[in-house]
């Protein structure tokens, strides 16, 4: 099924760009990359979903080799937060100096981009991109609140729409943090638990400035 749902985009619309999420069996991420594979789209962001904002396993811990394997390699931008990075690192990180460490290891498992993300850490969000070349720091204040269900799913989303657009990698990944941050800024206390962040902040407060619509 997971096959076929790809086939039905690839075959009928152009893709400039993609985010992968949640791959919870090895099944799973051999359909996957096997049809990545084939199709070779460009602009591969891959978001390495192992555990829910509660603490809960999304990801069976026997398909770590089968990521490593068949998923990383695959990807232009892996965007792994802490807990996931020292998984498949098999590290523990305590600073931004381990957060480095950590992105070149997994660098080194065969993706193109690292970017371990700091929201897991103390004091300022700092995010770490690594190039392969060099390392690129996106900080910003952090901000007391709980509810941040899905920022790590809107993050690489975000990523994924910025390069669709023909941004560089560091300027997706740096105008994706500031819309991001915007959306935590702006949360919404819905319900008892992780409430979800306000992506569409700017579009309620602002309207679609400086958008013409052909009549």
């Amino acid at each position: 099924m997971i096959e076929k749902q790809i086939d039905a985009v690839f075959e009928d619309i152009e893709v400039d760009a993609l985010k992968i999420g949640m791959l919870s069996q090895p099944g799973s991420m051999e359909a996957v990359a096997a049809k990545l594979r084939q199709y070779a789209p460009k602009n591969m962001i891959i978001d390495p979903v192992m555990c829910a904002k509660n603490g809960s396993a999304l990801m069976n811990p026997a398909t770590m080799d089968t990521l490593i394997k068949s998923i990383i390699p695959l990807a232009d931008v892996l965007t792994p937060n802490i807990p996931e990075a020292e998984k498949i690192a098999g590290m523990k990180i305590t600073n931004t100096g381990d957060m480095e460490k950590a992105a070149v290891s997994i660098y080194q498992m065969g993706c193109k981009n690292v970017l371990v993300k700091g929201g897991h850490a103390v004091g300022n969000a700092t995010d770490i991109l690594f190039d392969g070349n060099k390392f690129h720091r996106f900080s910003a204040e952090r901000i007391d609140t709980k509810n941040t269900h899905g920022t790590g799913c809107t993050y690489s989303s975000a990523i994924a729409a910025n390069l669709a657009l023909g941004l560089d990698i560091p300027e997706a990944v740096k105008r994706a943090k500031e819309y991001v941050m915007i959306a935590i800024r702006h949360a919404l206390s819905i319900g008892k638990g992780n409430g979800p962040t306000h992506h569409f902040y700017e579009l309620y407060r602002n309207g679609l400035k400086g958008v013409v619509i052909d009549e």
